[in-house]
């Protein structure tokens, strides 16, 4: 009986100290059993028991996470905005802009759960204030690598994809983002997932964007897959449809569809970048409206190459005719060039140069020359 109790009471201190000495002691820990187990106090399969109960309390201890995260893009520059007939408008002039401070929290509950949120703020030229949303909030469970569900708001299949590949966000919105022909987030049920070959995104979602959570009669699809068939090189298809959340018993008009096709190829590695993208819509902001049936498209190519670390130089070119149907002779270009220096780990600076051209614009108010030069930078953490 003695024996006995001496034995559960080494059972429960070696328990409870090697949970709380955690993996630091694992070491000293199984010196010690094995002591216990040449004196007669534990037997083999005893010392066992309490070495996986050890290791299977840790691992999922370590799994539990809250993680902090903010980005930032902030630049300094001129820029001279003109109309056709070379009236100078507003944002013509000289400052300082915060384009946008995301600020996100991520609780990893387990290896399956986890919970995010993130916001983003922005200043409004028209109201000269400035604005917070929820980007992202959303509760995650991944059953596997290959499949994986967010229900709330959570990103997009197709502009957050194109935005890692193309590197430069801080800089410039990638070509769907910039043309407003897309969301980057939007309120609905996410699945995705990936392997070694092929990754996807499906969402049925609202249709509104992510500053937009209210509910509609249906639910918009949005999807793409991509397949990387050797390291850095990425194919990627895409593709949208729905009422873009316009669709309501407020709004008794019948809504057109809008549907949006994308596509990309891209390859990146340590030294450069480059890529190329694609997309066609029909009807994009066009659902309520009683005229015809519009269409649009346009592409987008980029690189940028490692010069000596830590300067990387960069370009991009963007070419869109927006309503081919309602206004055939309207056509825009824009490209941007510039130097980016890599001060330390998440905090990039940029000396960029912007051009954009509009011809043949609908409204003569329209700025048709933007010229923008300063320094743009990206901080993230």
């Amino acid at each position: 009986m003695f024996t006995q109790c001496k034995k559960l009471k080494w059972l429960a201190l070696l328990s409870g100290a090697a949970l709380i000495a955690g993996t630091a002691l694992a070491d000293d820990n199984k010196a010690l059993l094995d002591v216990l187990v040449k004196k007669g106090i534990l037997t083999s399969d005893e010392a066992q028991q309490i070495q996986t109960e050890v290791a299977q309390s840790q691992t999922k201890a370590s799994s539990v996470k809250t993680t902090v995260s903010g980005k930032m893009y902030l630049d300094v520059s001129n820029i001279t905005a003109e109309t056709s007939n070379g009236t100078k408008v507003d944002p013509t002039g000289t400052g300082i802009d915060v384009k946008r401070f995301y600020f996100g929290v991520t609780h990893q509950f387990d290896d399956m759960w986890l919970a995010n949120i993130n916001t983003d703020s922005a200043f409004s030229s028209a109201t000269g204030t400035v604005s917070t949303f929820i980007k992202t909030a959303y509760v995650q469970a991944k059953f596997a690598p290959e499949a994986i569900v967010q229900l709330g708001s959570a990103n997009q299949p197709w502009i957050p994809f194109v935005e890692d590949l193309y590197g430069f966000r801080y800089v410039e919105n990638t070509l769907t983002d910039r043309l407003h022909v897309g969301n980057s987030a939007d309120w609905g049920v996410h699945l995705l997932g990936s392997n070694d070959l092929i990754s996807y995104n499906v969402a049925a979602v609202n249709g509104g964007g992510y500053k937009n959570p209210t509910r509609s009669k249906t639910v918009d699809l949005e999807g793409r897959v991509s397949a990387e068939p050797m390291k850095g090189l990425v194919f990627a298809v895409g593709g949208y449809n729905g009422k873009l959340g316009k669709d309501t018993y407020a709004l008794p008009t019948t809504s057109r569809t809008a549907a949006r096709y994308d596509g990309l190829v891209s390859y990146v590695n340590s030294q450069f970048r480059v890529g190329a993208e694609y997309y066609s819509e029909d009807n994009w902001g066009n659902t309520l409206s009683t005229a015809k049936s519009d269409k649009g498209d346009g592409y987008s190519v980029w690189g940028s190459i490692k010069l000596a670390d830590p300067v990387t130089a960069f370009v991009r070119y963007d070419n869109d005719k927006p309503s081919k149907t309602l206004h055939p002779n309207e056509k825009e270009w824009y490209g941007n060039i510039g130097l980016e220096y890599t001060a330390i780990k998440g905090v990039n600076l940029a000396l960029v140069y912007k051009h954009d051209h509009i011809e043949n614009p609908p409204a003569a108010s329209t700025v048709t020359k933007y010229d923008e030069i300063g320094i743009f930078s990206q901080v993230v953490f």
